[in-house]
């Protein structure tokens, strides 16, 4: 117990390192946090989830860059016509004939005033962004992941405690049997005994409950049972100030960076729905071959090729609407980016405050649980001179545990507010926090299908096969 207080006094100190001395050691083979990060890393479905999002993202640049390109579309035809009947002079006729026609037609955009660059580069916009939003649902997958490796050893050390106190007023009942029996105390102080015993197991029974709760809490959070845990060892810098980070927060967030990208795809957008009031420009071409089957006797071809120009005269104002919505939705994300700025403040703010909240309750709940061993040493010492009551050792060792349980959850919310900063400033991420964990690149994919490869060349033949191991 001298360790520990000295352990929490240093840590209140220096503000950097954790209070390890508060929770004993669980072996060589126990669980860091660091395993609990990675494993829910490795296990998540809603990373899994939005990392399927932002494939699909790059697709949308690739089908952007598609339509700059050639277009080649092929028909064929089969037809067969039967006639009978009678001309108007009476004679009998009876015709059939089969036709085949193939036609091959091409199509390639040659100008229309920048509305598909526009589009384009919008699209491109919206993967950046998009990416953000990847990081921003990595920093909510590790925070759980901390919370739940947090709230198992939270609720297994209060486990531990209530335990310790049933063993206590079990001892304190045998006591107090032992002295009624030879007449120093009454049967009332018995009673109250076995009545703060039947309260003790009450509430042990309750912590038990909570600790299964947490585990699946954790289990759910990090995609597999917890293991033997080790307590969080690891606090955010002491130098930042709550204005720093919030500086931080404001150009860095992964929030802050989507909105942003979002706002920029958004004008690009509205751009482009201009764009559309402009005419375009074509360069067409056709070749078709058809021949008679039925006879053999027919067969003809026929091609062409030329430049076509054409563009809107009037379309009930639909284009200047979608101009109107392109721009609305522009002023639409910079409104949510006025919004989000405040609220990655508010979070700073609330997660400092947190902090130093935590950090007042364990240095207050450090000189109470000093005070109460000692108010309960005294009031046993006490008792044992009959100036006490057995309901007073009760009594005493009651607000021991309550100081106790006081100081573990104040150990736990200040662990737990450390890494809410580094979440409120963007820098809850794998890459952050250095785990040793294969990290998904999100522009690996993107390199692969931004130039838009069709399935016959080498490039998409790789993504075939990157999409088969994506699968599996």
């Amino acid at each position: 117990m001298v360790m520990l207080k000295a352990d929490v006094t240093k840590s209140l100190r220096v503000l950097l390192m954790c209070l390890a001395g508060l929770f004993p050691a669980t072996g060589s083979h126990a669980e860091t946090l660091a395993d609990t990060l990675e494993s829910a890393y490795r296990n998540s479905g809603l990373l899994e989830q939005n990392r399927a999002l932002l494939r699909a993202a790059d697709e949308d640049v690739a089908s952007a860059i598609s339509r700059l390109r050639p277009i080649l579309r092929w028909s064929s035809r089969v037809s067969y016509v039967y006639d009978e009947g009678q001309d108007s002079f009476g004679r009998d006729f009876d015709t059939d004939q089969g036709d085949l026609s193939v036609g091959l037609t091409a199509e390639w955009l040659l100008y229309d005033f920048g509305r598909s660059a526009f589009r384009t580069e919008a699209t491109k916009e919206t993967v950046l962004a998009t990416r953000q939003r990847l990081r921003s649902i990595e920093q909510e997958v590790l925070f759980r992941a901390v919370q739940a490796h947090a709230n198992v050893i939270r609720t297994q050390n209060i486990v531990n405690l209530r335990r310790n106190n049933l063993s206590v007023i079990r001892r304190e009942l045998n006591a107090a049997e032992n002295r009624f029996r030879i007449g120093e105390i009454t049967e009332t102080d018995v009673f109250q005994a076995e009545a703060r015993l039947a309260s003790a197991e009450s509430g042990l029974t309750a912590a038990e409950r909570e600790l299964e709760f947490a585990r699946d809490a954790y289990k759910v959070a990090v995609g597999r049972e917890p293991g033997r845990l080790k307590p969080i060892s690891q606090m955010p810098d002491p130098d930042m100030t709550e204005q720093a980070a919030k500086s931080i927060a404001l150009s860095s967030h992964p929030t802050i960076q989507e909105i942003q990208h979002q706002i920029k795809a958004a004008d690009l957008a509205a751009e482009a729905a201009r764009k559309e009031l402009l005419p375009t420009i074509n360069l067409f071409g056709e070749v078709n071959i058809e021949e008679e089957i039925t006879s053999g006797t027919d067969f003809g071809r026929r091609g062409q090729v030329g430049v076509e120009m054409s563009g809107p005269i009037y379309q009930g104002g639909g284009l200047n609407a979608a101009i109107r919505k392109a721009i609305a939705q522009r002023d639409a994300a910079r409104g949510e980016l006025i919004s989000a700025s405040r609220q990655v403040e508010q979070r700073v703010g609330n997660a400092f405050a947190r902090m130093q909240a935590a950090q007042l309750t364990l240095k207050s709940s450090r000189d109470e649980v000093k005070a109460s061993e000692l108010s309960f040493e005294g009031v046993k010492n006490e008792a044992r001179f009959g100036s006490r009551t057995t309901l007073d050792i009760l009594q005493s060792e009651q607000i021991l545990l309550n100081a106790r349980i006081v100081q573990v959850e104040a150990q736990i919310d200040l662990q737990l507010s450390s890494y809410n900063i580094l979440a409120s400033i963007g820098q809850l991420t794998v890459e952050d926090l250095n785990l040793d964990v294969t990290t998904y690149d999100p522009a690996a994919y993107y390199k692969l299908v931004k130039d838009a490869p069709s399935s016959l060349s080498a490039q998409g033949r790789k993504l075939d096969r990157v999409l088969e191991a994506l699968g599996k």
